[in-house]
């Protein structure tokens, strides 16, 4: 039997209504902060990703799903959704719109990874994206749609995570202080950080290796090398959030995993995922568009895993309960099966929920099959209720039925929801 692949995951119909109820509150959050939907390919340019999320991070030097179409030319399933946004962004011409321009996506991405928990190699995400605004309201602004979703989700015990990472000249003279910093210990490292030691310095920080880990811990802080302007800046966003009375933590190892973050960068974590804490990152991205070739444009955004948000709903029984048929119509002989099949399209279209017979089972078999799916009531219909046109419907919570005029099922089972 041919198995699905390594890394992804079926999404079952008694499950798909958690991926749903995600969905509903990220557009519903999304909306209310002027963010409209954004679709982009599931496969761009090789070229846009090594550009755009950088040459030396994990995602493009060793996760990337790269493949040559039947033209030779080299495509990627996309990693992540910021890129493709940015391409967009360009290749559409929005800068001449309305600015900020502001967007948001539920996507699929990809990255060839080793699984676990919170961690696959197709997995979903919910993000947003703004252009055009250097002001530190912007950032805040980022920040608050992100934590109004998390906490419309109702989750619970999850941190916010600030860091600053400066700009080009703060973190020049920052790469300096880690490579000082990090070359005595460098040959008891793992082989990527001692690759990114002069590449880029401050992805040692990103590194999950235990053994990095015990020299991470001591390395500078980058708050301490930023220049005025970038203090100013995050001291501002910090204000902000205090004034919306939104709890925060500053974390100097918070760096990001993609090149084009800078100034601020975040992360809402969560104790329910264990290692993989982070449910949500995102931060400051002024570079991104000059590196794939445009004017330099002020960007701010975040990204949240869906999958991960699920586990935290789990862990904190905070799943919603799954949609249930509010009635199932019991015929009892053919011609009955008939008039369920026309009441139940008469009730959908009244906004009911409801299912009937389609295989002909007896009536035993079909209160069995109504049980089972969980249907709040059932109304059956036979011969004598053919003639008298009503149905004997029955609550199934509290075993109790009574005769209902056909014309009148609707507004009956409206008053009961």
């Amino acid at each position: 039997m041919i198995q699905i692949p390594k890394g992804c995951k079926d999404a079952l119909p008694a499950e798909t209504h958690l991926w749903q109820y995600i969905e509903d509150r990220a557009r519903s959050v999304a909306s209310r902060y002027g963010f409209r939907e954004i679709r982009t390919p599931t496969f761009e340019q090789t070229e846009l990703f090594a550009r755009g999320v950088g040459d030396t991070t994990d995602v493009v030097t060793k996760e990337m799903y790269t493949f040559l179409d039947k033209g030779g030319r080299s495509m990627t399933l996309r990693p992540e959704g910021t890129a493709g946004v940015a391409r967009a962004f360009l290749e559409n011409g929005l800068s001449g719109g309305a600015m900020p321009f502001k967007a948001y996506y539920l996507i699929s991405a990809f990255r060839y990874e080793r699984p676990q928990a919170g961690r696959l190699r197709e997995f979903h995400q919910f993000g947003a994206e703004l252009y055009g605004s250097a002001l530190p309201e912007a950032d805040a602004e980022a920040i608050l749609l992100a934590h109004d979703f998390l906490s419309e989700l109702g989750l619970q015990d999850i941190t916010l995570k600030l860091n600053s990472i400066g700009c080009p000249a703060c973190r020049a003279k920052y790469h300096e202080a880690l490579k000082a910093y990090f070359a005595p210990h460098i040959d008891e490292m793992c082989e990527d950080c001692r690759a990114r030691l002069e590449k880029n310095p401050m992805r040692i920080l990103d590194c999950k290796n235990e053994g990095c880990k015990k020299f991470t811990a001591a390395a500078p802080a980058i708050t301490d090398y930023l220049c005025d302007d970038c203090r100013t800046h995050f001291e501002h966003v910090c204000d902000l959030l205090k004034g919306a009375n939104v709890p925060y933590i500053i974390d100097s190892r918070i760096v990001r995993g993609l090149d084009y973050y800078s100034r601020t960068v975040f992360e809402f974590t969560s104790d329910a995922l264990g290692a993989q804490s982070t449910v949500l990152g995102g931060g400051r991205y002024d570079g991104l568009l000059s590196m794939l070739g445009a004017k330099p444009t002020p960007a701010v955004g975040f990204a949240a895993g869906i999958e991960r948000l699920i586990m935290v709903l789990s862990a904190q029984n905070l799943l919603p309960e799954a949609p249930v048929c509010e009635v199932y119509l019991a015929g009892m002989d053919a011609p009955s099966r008939v008039k369920a099949a026309l009441l139940a399209h008469e009730l959908r279209g009244r906004g009911i929920s409801c299912e009937t017979d389609l295989v002909a089972r007896s009536l035993k078999a079909q209160m069995k099959y109504a049980d089972k799916i969980g249907a709040k009531f059932v109304a059956v219909i036979g011969e004598a209720e053919l003639e008298a046109g009503e149905a004997e419907v029955k609550d199934m919570r509290a075993s109790a039925s009574e005769r209902i005029k056909f014309s009148e099922l609707a507004q009956y089972l409206q008053g009961r929801k």
